[in-house]
């Protein structure tokens, strides 16, 4: 387990988490390398030596180290950006063990893609019948023959189960090839020279925390290219993709592990008598969440007659999640460790100094005498990838935990570097 604690704080990953907050300063994210690389064997593992790919989903966390050492620990890479696709292959991810998905890729994103390697990335995920000639032309203008892969929208009913803003399997959203089109998008795609249809693809969502939406969506697809290899329509097909969106617990219950959903996947897909074909899938959150933590120093309490708040220097630009989705995550103090579980606790709300009234990580049971520095916990996913300077503000270190000792860590910009750059924007 990455989070332990002693007699004198809380340890992540081996590494005193006080220390880390006096040598790196606060907000800082602090990754546990050496989990990730458990977490992703872990998952490696559960398809028992069937032919397969866990494309990690680049955008949960974009570190260098973190990429890395995924790309050690034998993962391939999802990306939706040209940015991304430059990280994943600078930190040793082999082109054709990219997948790179996203609704409004440019030119030059698909130039890059098309063009890297001796025949390309793995495949570009074709999200819209509209998008088969786009990339079509910009293999052709390359002189390359471009593999693709079409992304089905399910349309699969996924209720509570997720965040609005993060189901992406249903009517209304703006991924993937609706399920009535996916007969005309491969004829499409067959009468392209320039593209070799190698995949089939779904992804319902993120943050699922039970195997029933996932497995939904992905009989969807095995139905769909079971009949459609049965009308020989699929002659290069080389893998199905079931998509990412495995959940963690973030203290509010229990989580499948991401091995069983991967388990409960391959029985469908051999239930579908497509076991001859690969396994893709893009896992994001699953792999990184749990290993990574959010430092913060305490500024001062506010007591009223509504409320006790304790303010933090970490805020809502720093960590996006609770502002954006209502996630919770759980908040604990860093000194005192074991020692602080017998201490009289308080309801307080955490929040940030952001303008805003939405700078807010909830309401914890916390210390009644305020600690000096707080974790915020699982928080190595869709954190720092998301911050921003809102309020002029500096984004956060990041430091990167591995064998017990600290092996890395990003500089802190200066803020009066920003200022001045913002007062001479435009010359």
């Amino acid at each position: 387990m990455s989070l332990t604690s002693d007699s004198t704080g809380l340890r992540f990953g081996g590494v005193a988490l006080a220390d880390v907050a006096a040598d790196a300063g606060t907000p800082a994210y602090v990754y546990d390398l050496d989990g990730m690389a458990r977490q992703a064997r872990a998952l490696d593992a559960a398809f028992d030596g069937a032919p397969h790919l866990v494309a990690y989903a680049v955008k949960a966390n974009t570190a260098g180290p973190v990429v890395r050492t995924l790309a050690e620990a034998g993962c391939g890479a999802d990306v939706v950006s040209g940015a991304e696709l430059l990280v994943a292959l600078a930190c040793g991810v082999a082109p054709d063990r990219v997948v790179y998905s996203g609704v409004a890729k440019q030119d030059d994103e698909l130039d890059r893609a098309i063009g890297c390697g001796p025949r390309g990335i793995g495949a570009v995920q074709l999200e819209s019948v509209e998008e088969i000639a786009r990339v079509a032309a910009r293999a052709r203008a390359s002189g390359r023959r471009a593999r693709v892969s079409l992304r089905v929208n399910p349309s699969v009913d996924v209720g509570a189960a997720t965040h609005a803003h993060i189901a992406t399997g249903h009517d209304e959203a703006k991924f993937g090839v609706p399920r009535d089109d996916v007969p005309e998008a491969v004829r499409r795609v067959g009468a392209s020279p320039e593209l070799e249809l190698v995949g089939m693809a779904t992804h319902v969502g993120s943050q699922f925390t039970q195997l029933e939406p996932y497995l939904a969506a992905a009989r969807v697809l095995f139905a769909m290219v079971r009949g459609l290899r049965e009308a020989g329509a699929l002659p290069s097909l080389a893998y199905v993709d079931s998509g990412g969106g495995f959940g963690i617990d973030y203290g509010g219950g229990p989580a499948p592990e991401p091995g069983e959903f991967v388990r409960a996947a391959r029985a469908e897909q051999k239930a579908a008598r497509l076991a001859d074909l690969a396994l893709y899938v893009e896992p994001g959150r699953s792999l990184v969440a749990r290993f990574g933590v959010l430092l913060a120093r305490v500024i001062q309490p506010k007591v009223a007659p509504a409320a006790r708040w304790l303010m933090i220097d970490a805020g809502m630009n720093d960590l996006m999640r609770p502002a954006l989705y209502q996630a919770r995550h759980r908040i604990v103090p860093v000194e005192g460790g074991e020692a602080a579980a017998g201490r009289d606790l308080t309801a307080w709300r955490v929040v940030g100094p952001v303008c805003e009234s939405s700078d807010d990580f909830g309401e914890h049971l916390l210390p009644r005498e305020p600690p000096k520095a707080v974790a915020i916990l699982d928080a190595g996913a869709y954190g720092y990838t998301m911050a921003s300077r809102y309020n002029g503000r500096q984004l956060p270190v990041e430091v990167f935990v591995r064998d017990g000792r600290v092996v890395g860590k990003t500089a802190r910009a200066s803020v009066e570097a920003w200022a001045e750059e913002r007062a001479k924007a435009g010359g």
